[in-house]
């Protein structure tokens, strides 16, 4: 009997578990250099010192209340939008499906958007209306994507892509027609931004990815069933509708969430779960491998543009957004590409 299959799974198991440690070391790293980084320059010693309460006073205040919610709310923001987004990928069956294209992030942001121009609210107000906006956002584009008692692919994300041009444009009528000083608040709000991150905002993102991560996680075997169609998930004892609202429920709370913490993200949720199974060339989907990928590249964008030429100060949401293009681009022209 041949050998050849088994050694052919033990090769893929131990290149995903290489490729996942290789991810996990870059991603320790990476948020020591993003806490060293900053008008005090503080090198990795001196980082974990002040972690641990036990270096300079100055460096304990500098990174335990400003660097440390700034890293931790970025690698939330990034898992989560990760996690998101290869779930809205698997049920869509399309790699366009992703939150901040299918609408959903718009919706997010239409809510934190009205709250601050309209009613001048507070950070917890408007991560409320952020997240109430993006669950009323996806529960229309589902609705309108039903069709033969079954939703999700081209139609999910060819609706989505409609609802999120007109939420969209409600989002510039609220900023031309509101108070010229909160219209440039929202404006702000709109651009992503990690700066000023408190510990509020990482215990939003945080609280979020510990109760519906595992969840998603829980259903990867299913959404994997579902993308070989609705009969053979069904035939396989799935309902299949049962689970497209579950994921689709907790896919987009993740995303409002992140949403609320750090404003709109394009990109992250977008390239995470294409890249992950690009490395590992996973055939289920990759829920929280998407997820440590998302945190390690948001985490990355953020601390490129830190480092930056004459010290520009570019809202992260804005550099991933120019990311982004390139690589819906690069999805786009590639012959193999599912549209």
């Amino acid at each position: 009997m041949s050998t050849r299959p088994p050694a052919r799974a033990r090769f893929t198991r131990a290149r995903t578990r290489l490729v996942l440690g290789i991810l996990a070391l870059l991603l320790a790293l990476g948020a020591l250099l993003a806490m060293g980084t900053g008008t005090i320059t503080l090198g990795p010693g001196q980082v974990l010192g002040a972690l641990l309460g036990s270096g300079d006073p100055k460096d304990v205040l500098v990174v335990q209340k400003i660097r440390a919610p700034r890293v931790l709310t970025a690698i939330g923001v990034g898992a989560a939008l990760g996690a998101a987004g290869a779930c809205f990928q698997s049920i869509s069956r399309n790699p366009l499906g992703s939150p901040d294209i299918i609408g959903f992030t718009t919706g997010a942001a239409t809510g934190a958007v009205a709250q601050i121009v309209l009613f001048n609210a507070g950070a917890w107000a408007t991560g409320l209306a952020a997240m109430a906006c993006g669950l009323l956002t996806a529960a229309a584009v589902y609705a309108l994507s039903f069709s033969k008692r079954t939703t999700g692919g081209q139609r999910l994300v060819i609706i989505g892509i409609g609802v999120g041009a007109m939420l969209g444009a409600v989002n510039t009528i609220l900023l031309s027609k509101g108070d010229a000083d909160l219209a440039a608040q929202a404006n702000l709000w709109l651009s992503g931004s990690l700066g000023g991150r408190s510990w509020a905002d990482a215990a939003l993102v945080g609280l979020c990815l510990l109760v519906l991560l595992p969840l998603l996680m829980a259903h990867g075997r299913h959404l994997t069933l579902l993308e070989m169609g609705d009969d053979t998930a069904q035939a396989l004892g799935v309902s299949a509708e049962l689970v497209r609202r579950i994921t689709i429920f907790a896919a987009v709370c993740l995303t409002a969430a992140a949403t609320a913490a750090a404003g709109p993200i394009a990109f992250v949720a977008l390239a995470s779960g294409q890249i992950i199974r690009q490395l590992i060339g996973n055939r289920t989907v990759p829920i929280w491998q998407a997820a440590l990928t998302g945190a390690l590249l948001l985490l990355a964008c953020d601390v490129a543009t830190q480092h930056l030429p004459l010290r520009a100060q570019v809202p992260i949401g804005l550099a991933t957004s120019l990311a982004g293009g390139l690589y819906l681009l690069y999805l786009l022209t590639r012959p193999n590409t599912r549209t």
